[in-house]
């Protein structure tokens, strides 16, 4: 005969034959693992093919090679809030979540049967969205809010767009580059986009001075401030609106730093591999900016100090 020690008030036996499942460090508690491995599968099913198709086109060019970036950091912060949406009462909405998802459907069938690809990714946003509504709550979406926006960052522009912005894009960062290099001393001489330094002439192409580029920026800006978790409205809007400058300032570095490697080292330099290493510089510069920029507006726009309770 055994003898069992009496259960404490916040105990309940659990029922005969089932099985208690220890806490996991990698999955909130109550999920049903099976459900949310049916619903990868079929996310997977629908959009790989979309995935190795923008890895064969727009992600294989200099423009939106930052694509595989963003959706890896997308899925990260999908997978850093897991925790947070689980703590959100369950309360569905049927009706916008259906209608979201029977949109995004549409979407993305009339992308994937036409071969327009900004349709056929960017409706895996509208779907992401129905599939929190029709099981969680409009308050899961308001935490999922920055990760859900943030894949607006790897859908493909239309290229109507991308050219009608690009144009004046490269021709202010072609002044303004050639404009500095030629107040610093160098024999610098431009006709459009076309620059000419000594004996040799560079193309100023849209990879360098582009809509894709500054979007990039943008995003890492954006990126930024959410991992900083500003509380400041001011000071994030203020924020993301000069990220669109520094990204235009970063363009005009990554221009000059291609003319003078050029002019010193030759042709064969500038477009080997300083060509892409002046992309990484893009980047660097870029970030340098926003962080002295986040700086200086801290001086401005004063961050409320957390009390013992609210840390």
């Amino acid at each position: 005969m055994s003898i069992s020690s009496p259960l404490t008030p916040d105990q309940t036996p659990a029922p005969i034959g089932s099985a208690v499942r220890a806490p996991s460090p990698w999955l909130p508690p109550g999920i049903d693992l099976w459900v949310m491995l049916l619903m990868v599968l079929g996310f997977a099913l629908l959009y790989v093919p979309s995935y190795v198709e923008l890895a064969r086109s727009v992600w294989s060019t200099d423009e939106q090679g930052h694509g595989p970036i963003i959706l890896a950091v997308s899925a990260w912060l999908f997978f850093n809030k897991r925790f947070e949406v689980a703590a959100v009462p369950v309360q569905p909405m049927p009706g916008l979540g259906g209608a979201l998802l029977f949109l995004g459907l549409v979407s993305y069938a009339l992308g994937r049967s036409q071969g327009v690809l900004g349709l056929e990714v960017g409706s895996q946003i509208l779907i992401l969205c129905a599939v929190v509504l029709l099981f969680m709550s409009r308050r899961a979406l308001r935490v999922l809010w920055f990760p859900l926006f943030f894949l607006v960052f790897m859908t493909p522009f239309p290229e109507a767009l991308v050219a009608a912005v690009t144009a004046p894009l490269k021709s202010a960062v072609s002044v303004v580059a050639s404009e500095a290099l030629y107040m610093a001393g160098y024999p610098v001489s431009r006709v459009g986009v076309i620059m000419n330094v000594g004996q040799y002439q560079l193309l100023v192409a849209d990879a360098c001075a582009g809509l894709n580029s500054m979007f990039t920026l943008e995003a890492l800006g954006l990126l930024y401030m959410n991992l900083m978790n500003y509380t400041s409205v001011a000071r994030n809007v203020t924020l993301a609106i000069l990220v669109i400058p520094i990204a235009f300032v970063a363009n005009v570095v990554r221009v000059m730093i291609l003319v003078l490697v050029t002019y010193h080292f030759g042709d064969a330099a500038g477009q080997g591999f300083v060509h892409g290493f002046a992309g990484m510089v893009l980047f660097l510069v870029g970030l340098l900016l926003v962080l002295s920029t986040d700086w200086l507006l801290g001086f401005v726009f004063k961050e409320p100090v957390k009390t013992g309770a609210e840390a």
